[in-house]
């Protein structure tokens, strides 16, 4: 059966105090609204829909990077979470499966349990995520009745019985499209907030002769995130989380509470991460390589038996072979870098191609940027650039060529050449020793002069 995804993501998150729309905050380098996403997406579901409303363009354009193939809808007024789904009616017209209802800002239900979800309808018209909560709080109750959901009721219309009950409402919930929107339709605001509330269907639902259930999951996978608190409390769950999977995984971490981990961060099994990395969106690292510490990744790939850092910095585009070497204070970024290449000292290297075990010497700036567009350089294979050098591209090294230290490259240096672009050194004797005297004089009298 085909399935659609409805993910509510039209609240403004006043407790954020932000102008930013709260479900764009980020965890891990990636939106709260896409960390919902990809647990949805990975159901494969035939349609999704994004409800949108406090900046609604802003969280259209980021579900639209995320999935061209995303509808958005807006629900120009904030009145309930069942008034906020039945604005995606539209966008399901004609959809036969079931859908199941997110929520943007809760950024941790797993595709697991979503998938118990779908087991769970084969017995039952309505399913609902719930979770024994440590605190119940202000949660919505979960009326149970052996298997059967009898009813969800929220706190603050909950009688003192019912807030003993410590099973609670994520909000999650599943059914067949059609007979959610026909269950909406019946759903209306006379409670102590005046809203719709989606849980009000299952009330409706019971009374029309449909069954209801609820299934458990961890509550940390219910977290929901409305303020600045909750949001670095949130990224301090998902950092745990990725560290042990690291773990798991045959990673060693030196000092695992100081790597940072992206949403999508991809390690391989025997390499070895040093204390204080930060891992940013888009990095792959093979297995059995190493990433020294304080160095900071982002779109990058790092390839089996390959050293980066300490103190590197590895942007988009960078692609180490295996075996290459990135030493302390070099930056990578728009460069593939073929086996054995070496960069190890105080560099920068963009926009460029680097052949098999050339290497470049410390200081060595690839000039890309003529201050409109970018050019790139490619070094062959076993090339050696001395210490110092600038090349200014476009430029090509060749194969076992050499540059010599201090040089500036403008042109194709031919392979297997020695290349020296430096100025005519001139030496004026005694000179330097006159000026430094001067110099001192005159820093002297400047000092008396201030006393």
């Amino acid at each position: 059966m085909s399935l659609a995804l409805i993910v509510l993501a039209a609240g403004k998150g006043t407790r954020m105090a932000s102008d930013l729309p709260k479900v764009l905050h980020s965890i891990a380098g990636a939106p709260m609204l896409v960390h919902a996403l990809r647990a949805g997406a990975a159901l494969e579901p035939e349609r999704i829909c994004v409800v949108t409303g406090h900046g609604a363009e802003a969280v259209e354009g980021a579900a639209a990077e995320y999935d061209p193939a995303i509808t958005a809808v807006r629900q120009e007024t904030q009145l309930g979470t069942a008034h906020a789904v039945a604005q995606a009616r539209s966008a399901l017209a004609g959809h036969g499966g079931d859908a199941i209802v997110l929520y943007g800002d809760t950024p941790f239900i797993t595709p697991e349990t979503l998938r118990r979800m779908i087991d769970a309808r084969s017995n039952a018209d309505l399913v609902v995520l719930g979770f024994e909560a440590a605190d119940p709080g202000r949660y919505g109750r979960l009326v149970m009745a052996g298997e059967a959901l009898e009813r969800i009721v929220e706190f603050k219309d909950a009688s003192d019985e019912e807030r003993s009950i410590n099973f609670c409402n994520s909000g999650v919930i599943s059914a067949e499209s059609a007979t959610l929107f026909d269950l909406i339709d019946a759903v209306g605001n006379d409670n102590a907030a005046g809203e719709y509330y989606l849980t009000d269907i299952i009330g409706i639902a019971r009374a029309r002769g449909l069954t209801a259930t609820a299934i458990c999951c961890d509550e940390a996978e219910t977290l929901g995130v409305n303020s600045r608190a909750e949001l670095a409390a949130a990224e301090a769950l998902f950092q745990d989380r990725a560290r042990r999977t690291a773990f798991e995984d045959g990673v060693t971490l030196s000092a695992p509470g100081s790597v940072y981990f992206a949403y999508d961060t991809v390690i391989g099994r025997d390499a070895l991460i040093e204390q204080n990395v930060v891992f940013g969106p888009g990095v792959t690292v093979e297995s059995g390589a190493r990433i020294r510490a304080f160095s900071h990744l982002e779109g990058c790939h790092v390839s089996r038996g390959a050293i980066v850092g300490p103190y590197a910095r590895l942007r988009p585009g960078a692609e180490l072979a295996e075996d290459v070497r990135v030493g302390n204070f070099v930056e990578i970024k728009n460069a593939v870098l073929d086996t054995g290449a070496k960069v190890n000292h105080l560099s920068y290297v963009g926009d460029a191609d680097l052949g098999a075990k050339c290497n470049v010497g410390a200081g060595t700036v690839t000039c890309n940027y003529d201050g409109a567009r970018k050019h790139r350089t490619a070094i062959g294979a076993g090339a050696f650039i001395g210490s110092g050098t600038m090349l200014v591209a476009p430029v090509d090294v060749g194969a076992e060529a050499m540059i010599a230290s201090g040089s500036v490259i403008t042109q194709d240096v031919p392979e297997g050449a020695l290349a020296l672009g430096r100025a005519h050194q001139v030496n004026k004797s005694g000179l330097g020793k006159k000026l430094m005297d001067m110099f001192r004089s005159i820093k002297s009298q400047k000092t008396e002069e201030a006393v």
